[in-house]
């Protein structure tokens, strides 16, 4: 790709502004481990909603649903929209309690909830398991993205380009912590919603215009509702009835995956302990869910399905053809001077908005869960604010290492879905029932581990079999998440009566702190005088998340209809959406939510 004065000029202003944010917040975020990890919990609602919003837009994303909808339509991205459900119970029942618990990382939780050495030796182990293989991987898979992108896009050397990216995303990331993070993913996400919209436009221009497009995708896939229906057509080869069954009804609250944790966790309670109020926080996860599911996937979608008919077979890249390359290529090949330049700055937006929140989201366990913890329990705190700089240069570092040994973006992607298929409901018990012990979590988190990886090879190779019957990778992940989430659960629940429950003092000590309320609790509170107190929010709370799920999904097909010309029904559905949300906040405000 060509590059003008003005494409070098727009991406060198993004450099020079993400640089100047790190900058104005360098002195701020050196003040003490909560202004570095958590902001001081002082951020609104819309710029922790935001940032969560920048941190899921990464460099990889568009580049997976292209890959998505090239081989199954619209209706593949059933993959991850079926998360909508544990985004929106975050939202409803989950969000107020992880700000009360005021903690600074979802695993020091650990042992408020928990306590004696199997807490201890959870906090640790969970901690390094976060901080180092899974969040490795994400880093690997999103830099993997990053590199080929600019091997697509650029002659120069795709290692020097990510090396740019790295240097500074690192100097804003490690010099100024959260404050940087949060304030530059605002900017980045502008970034990247303009360049990935102004990209479908041109896209769409470039087939001859949406009538030109959907004859194109009627003749590719057969039929125009093959390609464009967000109902996936359950029972053909790919999506058989047991994977939709599975995403519908059993993934979303028993898979544990990175921004759309049951029960909450990594990076979105992060920005909820970042946020100036239980209400904020509310606000915050509200405003994420809606934006994450409904408001920024189409742009990437009909940019997808305009690369179907530009480039049927893909893209050739390292001596093989890659549909999710396509993406990449339209934009080489698509758009003029001035656009590439923001597109190419939207890009490193996205990679470096990951990044910083990776970085700073794996640090904050190896700082405050690990090297506080254990290591050095009395420094001051610029000492382990220090530390926490060190840490983010070391970690992207490590990331680098396990990109080289990563194949394919969704195969990552797939794999990490996999290995938490069976810790979700007891991450969602865990704050209801006060029976749930540490030796259930680890009971949960080892059983997941051993028995997702042993399935996923077995139905593999029983897959690939000479003379076995085609299986979609979709039926394939089903099972694994079926069988996973069965023994796992299994097993937890027998560990978890089999073990002592929790002392009392530990109990009480987690109940005055938190106040989840609710039957699961009755013990303890009638124990310590407060009769049976319900849930916060009550009743209202689980109202509010069937309509949270409503919301979305009429927010995501009613913008979806509209994209296609079907205005009617588009509109029917957003006034679903806003029926729903009015409800919300009407249901709020007589629940009442902390200020």
């Amino acid at each position: 790709m060509t590059l003008t004065v003005l494409d070098w000029a727009i991406v060198a202003a993004y450099f020079a502004l993400s640089i100047g944010i790190g900058m104005k917040f360098t002195r701020r975020g050196g003040e003490s481990l909560s202004e570095y990890f958590v902001a001081g919990r002082k951020a609104p609602w819309w710029l922790a909603g935001a940032a969560m919003v920048a941190t899921t837009f990464a460099a990889d994303t568009p580049l997976v649903v292209t890959g998505l909808v090239a081989a199954h339509g619209v209706a593949g991205n059933w993959l991850w929209w079926n998360m909508v459900m544990s985004g929106t119970l975050t939202v409803f029942l989950y969000a107020r309690l992880w700000r009360r618990a005021e903690v600074m990382t979802d695993v020091e939780f650990v042992e408020i909830r928990y306590g004696g050495k199997a807490a201890t030796f959870l906090r640790a182990f969970r901690a390094l398991y976060l901080a180092l293989p899974v969040n490795l991987i994400i880093m690997g898979w999103v830099t993997l993205a990053m590199v080929k992108i600019l091997n697509i896009a650029l002659g120069i050397s795709p290692v020097v380009a990510v090396g740019i990216c790295f240097v500074v995303t690192v100097a804003y990331s490690a010099a100024a912590g959260m404050w940087a993070v949060l304030w530059t993913d605002v900017v980045q996400l502008v970034i990247k919603m303009t360049a990935v919209i102004v990209l479908a436009v041109y896209a769409v221009r470039k087939v001859g215009g949406m009538r030109a497009l959907e004859r194109g995708l009627t003749a590719h896939f057969g039929s125009l509702d093959a390609a464009v229906s967000v109902v996936p057509p359950v029972g053909t080869a790919w999506m058989p009835a047991i994977a939709m069954v599975t995403f519908l009804a059993v993934q979303w609250w028993a898979a544990w995956y990175p921004g759309a944790e049951p029960g909450g966790g990594g990076y979105v309670a992060q920005r909820i302990f970042s946020a100036r109020s239980e209400k904020e926080g509310v606000l915050a996860t509200l405003f994420f869910n809606v934006a994450h599911y409904a408001l920024r996937p189409w742009p990437w979608i009909v940019t997808a399905l305009c690369t179907v008919l530009l480039y049927p077979a893909g893209v050739l890249v390292n001596g093989k053809m890659d549909h999710e390359a396509a993406y990449v290529q339209a934009m080489v090949d698509l758009l003029p001077a001035g656009w590439r330049g923001f597109m190419l700055a939207g890009f490193a937006a996205a990679y470096m908005s990951t990044i910083a929140t990776h970085l700073n989201w794996g640090a904050s366990y190896l700082v405050g869960d690990v090297y506080k913890r254990f290591i050095r329990k009395d420094a001051d705190q610029r000492h382990y604010v220090n530390v926490g700089r060190w840490v983010t240069v070391g970690l992207f570092l490590a990331s680098i290492v396990v990109t080289l040994n990563l194949g394919s973006i969704e195969g990552a992607w797939r794999f990490l879905l996999a290995l938490g298929s069976g810790t979700g409901l007891v991450l969602i018990l865990r704050w209801y029932w006060w029976r749930i012990s540490a030796w259930s979590e680890i009971g949960a988190m080892v059983a997941s581990l051993v028995v997702a990886l042993a399935s996923l090879a077995w139905f593999s190779r029983a897959a690939a079999a000479p003379g076995a019957p085609p299986v979609s990778e979709f039926e394939v992940q089903a099972k694994v998440m079926l069988v996973t989430a069965a023994v796992s659960t299994a097993v937890w629940l027998l560990v978890t009566f089999l073990t002592k429950p929790e002392p009392d003092a530990v109990l009480d000590s987690f109940y005055r702190r938190v106040r989840p309320g609710g039957p699961g609790w009755a013990r303890v509170s009638e124990r310590l005088g407060l009769g049976r107190e319900q849930i916060p929010g009550g009743p209202l709370s689980v109202v509010n998340w069937l309509l949270g799920i409503v919301l979305v999904y009429a927010s995501l097909f009613g913008i979806g209809r509209l994209v296609f010309g079907q205005v009617a029904e588009g509109l029917g559905m957003l006034a679903v959406g806003a029926v729903c949300f009015t409800l919300i906040v009407r249901n709020l405000g007589k629940a009442g939510t902390a200020a």
